[in-house]
């Protein structure tokens, strides 16, 4: 999916969510365990119920690989369906991969090409040569960590380089701007540091951002806007366990469209507001 796809899905259905499928095998509804493919049933229920909401998903890989071998059918399960029935979506590999440049060739061929994920989440603290195999595919995305949601990011994201006066993160902004362009590089910045958003918007201005930590983990959706969003809209914000673990019983898919219909409904407000739809 190339920038102008994305663009105009968000400005159709008045919308910048991403649903994170962050699929806990013990959070499942007990009677999930009856069918054969528990991961994928749960994954494809929330699917039908919150696409008409949303213009991302976002399975995180932990998730699945927790599982082993199965956890991957799950996965591959979810992925097909999701292109089968609802083609217009982004679907995001939150992988976090980077390694040296023929491995972070083969993770960009697995991720991007063979499970034909529209982009990735990579670590860029190996550098330019780490980064770049995930660069080579046509219309797809890497996403780079930039200003993560955790307590621990200020252990080294806030470290300032002594000549320039820059912190690390601002320094991943800036350098990685010569890798790629807007066109196929976002950034992940944690929706905890949304004051922070409007100087990440002076280094990257029109570049899209993945917010996460909206929700569960405190960050605040008209903040986000207030100081990220830009002509193009610019978010996508994520939202993972405040939807699809909102219900436990068997009308958890229904709670979660529910849920994902009430963050559109703010979406649509703040896309009106800033003047993007």
């Amino acid at each position: 999916m190339n920038y102008k796809q994305l663009v105009s899905n968000i400005k159709q259905k008045k919308s910048f969510l991403c649903v994170g499928l962050d699929t806990d095998y013990n959070m499942l509804p007990k009677f999930l365990m009856e069918t054969e493919y528990p991961v994928f049933e749960f994954n494809k229920r929330i699917v039908d119920e919150t696409a008409k909401y949303v213009v991302a998903y976002k399975p995180n890989m932990a998730f699945y690989e927790i599982l082993g071998a199965a956890g991957w059918i799950n996965l591959l399960m979810t992925i097909n369906y999701i292109r089968e029935r609802y083609p217009d979506i982004f679907i995001i590999a939150d992988a976090k991969r980077s390694d040296i440049g023929n491995t972070s060739k083969m993770y960009a061929k697995a991720f991007l090409g063979e499970m034909n994920f529209d982009a990735i989440t990579v670590n860029p603290y190996m550098g330019e040569d780490s980064v770049t195999p995930f660069l080579s595919f046509e219309n797809k995305w890497v996403i780079l960590l930039a200003l993560t949601s955790n307590s621990g990011a200020s252990d080294f994201q806030f470290i300032k380089d002594n000549e320039t006066d820059q912190k690390l993160f601002e320094l991943v902004l800036r350098k990685s701007q010569a890798w790629g362009n807007r066109e196929n590089m976002m950034y992940v910045v944690g929706a905890t540091k949304a004051e922070m958003l409007a100087d990440i918007r002076k280094i990257v201005p029109e570049h899209f951002l993945l917010i996460p930590g909206v929700g569960a983990q405190g960050g605040n959706l008209e903040e986000v806007a207030k100081y990220g969003i830009n002509k193009q809209c610019g978010l996508l914000v994520n939202s993972s366990r405040n939807i699809i673990y909102a219900d436990a019983t068997n009308i958890f898919a229904k709670v979660a469209g529910e849920k994902a219909y009430e963050m559109q409904k703010e979406m649509e407000i703040l896309l009106q507001k800033y003047k993007v739809i």
